[in-house]
This record gives structure tokens, sequence and C-alpha cells, in this order.
């Protein structure tokens, strides 16, 4: 790796390889004077033959940029990727005299490609005396100098950058260059026990659960307490598993062992009422959730499916099914308790009303009671539905050979 010298060190190099080595190929060009000006000032005050070497642009190296440096960080340490840049630079010769021959200058930058054709790779020993204290001689990559072809979009472009008159000239690219990171490397402690009995990796034969498809009770788009569902998919089966209800109104998951379903590729999962579960009230809150196929067989990990959505739909018991026209109360409940922040609506025949008031009793198995209060009702029968965090009560009779209105969820207005 190299220190932030290794830019400088670079040009320096490159300057000291072509001041020794341009009057060795060509003894003509004896007095050479190699500069590293911008161009539109390298000419100010010379006359002797002239080479030009600047640097106009540095840019990031792709390949380096998001490796770690091979030797100093092992597997499971941290450390910044070094620095690593390409440097490019444009390479300008003259003749000799203000009016400078320009068959002198093609011999300057002829002889000054030649230098770097035959020391494409940077030598150590000429890094090191470049420039004191540098250390790029020592990083892990050699820095090769190759040419960097130029359109003449290109060429134009960088002349009109530098402001100055185009000029014969030719660019090459540097690379690449490491500085070191200045930030700390954290290694982790070594490992004293894998997992909690030290087993090392479990590998299990079998993959996760795959969940396609949720069905409710005779396709409705939501399930209600005391309803099955049926989960489809494949890799499904009931030992050791567990479907897992998620919602961001509970407080942790709820978990029912699944039962094998009618068809291959199915299981059913029924959602226990009070009549199955006397805390179903207050174990469960309307709207959506997710659910899961957990399976952890004993002693090793857990595997868990992909998740689908579900509606939880609340049940309702009016307070009263008949009222007279014009302003009244209409008294509710709900199963199961709606949860502080749920967003709850009354869905009353085509009116939709927030809640007057919502209270759940200190008794966690009694369900939610809540009062909305209606103005200017005319005569009617009115379909009541209750919508909390976009789960809709079901207001249908499936009793009969068809479905119907249920009438204990209308209000007869008269």
């Amino acid at each position: 790796m190299s220190n932030v010298l290794a830019i400088a060190a670079t040009t320096r190099t490159l300057r000291n390889l072509l001041l020794a080595q341009v009057p060795a190929l060509d003894a003509e060009l004896s007095d050479l004077e190699v500069t590293l000006q911008p161009p539109d000032v390298a000419r100010k005050g010379i006359s002797k033959v002239q080479l030009n070497l600047f640097l106009y642009q540095v840019v990031a190296n792709a390949a380096w940029r998001n490796l770690d440096l091979p030797g100093q960080v092992r597997p499971g340490e941290t450390a910044p990727p070094p620095l690593a840049l390409n440097l490019h630079y444009v390479i300008t010769a003259w003749g000799r005299g203000e009016n400078d021959n320009d068959a002198l200058s093609h011999r300057v930058l002829a002889a000054a490609m030649s230098t770097l054709h035959d020391r494409g790779v940077l030598d150590g020993n000429d890094i090191r005396n470049a420039l004191a204290d540098n250390d790029l001689a020592n990083q892990i990559e050699r820095v090769r100098v190759t040419p960097l072809p130029q359109s003449v979009d290109e060429l134009s472009r960088l002349w009109t950058a530098f402001q100055t008159n185009y000029r014969t000239s030719a660019a090459y690219e540097a690379a690449v260059v490491l500085i070191d990171s200045q930030a700390a490397t954290r290694a982790p402690l070594p490992v004293l026990r894998r997992g909690a009995q030290d087993r090392g990796v479990i590998a299990t034969a079998s993959a996760a659960a795959v969940l396609d498809a949720l069905d409710c009770p005779r396709h409705q788009s939501a399930v209600r307490l005391g309803e099955d569902i049926v989960l489809h998919g494949r890799q499904l089966g009931t030992d050791h598993a567990l479907a897992r209800f998620s919602s961001q109104r509970l407080d942790a998951p709820t978990d029912i062992a699944p039962l094998a379903g009618d068809t291959g590729g199915s299981l059913r999962v029924h959602l226990a009422d009070t009549a199955d579960d006397a805390d179903a009230v207050s174990r469960w809150a309307p709207g959506i959730y997710t659910v899961a196929l957990l399976v952890q067989p004993p002693g090793l990990p857990a595997l868990l499916s992909n998740e689908l959505p579900l509606a939880l739909a609340p049940r309702i018991t009016l307070g009263s099914l008949a009222a007279a026209p014009g302003d009244f109360t209409l008294n509710l409940t709900c199963m199961p308790r709606i949860r502080d922040g749920q967003r709850v609506f009354l869905l009353f025949g085509d009116r939709l009303l927030t809640p007057a008031s919502l209270s759940n009793p200190a008794d966690p198995k009694q369900p939610t009671a809540l009062t909305f209060q209606l103005t200017g009702v005319a005569a009617g029968t009115y379909t009541v539905r209750l919508r909390v965090d976009g789960a809709d009560s079901i207001p249908v009779d499936f009793s009969g050979s068809a479905p119907a209105f249920a009438t204990d969820q209308q209000v007869v207005v008269a």
C-alpha cells in the first residue's frame, strides 16, 4: 500500500524517466527540459526542447474500489478498501525557440512515447528515488503506464478546457495507485462456540414450505373467528408445524397447529372463537394479518415459509334492530376486541360514520362497545357493517339455499 504521496510520486517518476531516457534515444535532444505545468502556461519563459507532463484527470479505479486488500483483511474482518486511482496525463512536446520547429517537436514526442512504451511498468527503485518518504513502490499492485486513446471530440473538449491552442500530444493512464485508508480495521474475536451446544452448522434435507394461495370460507374476502381457512402450497405438512398469524396490532404472533386439508398440498387452520377459547376475544384483533407456516423439528432450526395476507373480519351484535326515522343512537359490540390506534368506521347503508364512543370493558373476555350517532335517517331497511383497519364485518346469512343479508345485521327504520 502507499501513503498520500502516491500521486506526486507517480508524476515525479514519469518526469525523471523522460528526462533521463529521451536524450539517450536522440542526441539532438540533449537540452531537453521536462515540465509539469498546465498546457496554457507550460511554454512561458522556455526556449529549449521541452516535454510537458500534465496530470489532467484523476478517476476511481472500478476494479479495486470495493475489494479488500489481499494479505491485510482476513475473512470476517471489516476495513474500508484502499483509495484506488487511475491517473490521466497528457504529454505535449515543443522544439527550440519561440517559433519552434514542428519536426523537432515530433522527434521529442516520438522519443517520449518510445520511452513509455518500453517501460510500461514503473520500476520500484525509480519510484523510491523520485520523492522522499513515498512508499508507492511497496503497494501490492504495480503501476502500469498505458496509452489512453482519445477521439477528436474528446481532444477538442480537453484542449478547450486548457484554454490554449491545440498541439500534437499523447494521453496516458497510470494505474493503479492504491492509497491507504486511514480508518481503523475491525477484527472479530476468535469463535469459541458454534451455536448453543457447539454443534456447528445444521443442515436439513428438506426445503421450507411455500404458500401459494389462501382460501377463506365460501370464497369470502375475510375470515371470522370460529371459521377455517385453507392454505395451499408445497412442502406442506402437519408434523411440528404451526400456522403463524402476525399483525401490527398484536404484541406477539398467534400460532395455531394446522390440520391436514381435504386435498393434497393443502392444510386447514381453525380460528377458535369463544366456544373453543375463552380468551379469543382478547387474543385476536380485527384487521389485516399475514399468515406463514412455521416448521420446527426438535433440535433443528425453524423454517419459516413466505407470508400471505389475511383479513380477520369483526363480528358485531347490534343493540337494537329497529329505530324511528330522524336522529337516533346506534349501539353495538365488536368481537374480537378493537385495539388502540385501529381505524374504525360504521357503514350504515351508504353512510360512513366514525364512532361517538369506543370502550373496552375491564373484563378481557367482554367485546368492545361502540356508539354511533345518526342524523336525518329516513324510513327503510339499512344493512350495517363495521370496518376495522380495512376489514369489514360480513352481513351475510349463508344458512339458506342462497346467500342473503342477515336480518340481525340490519336496522329497520319505521
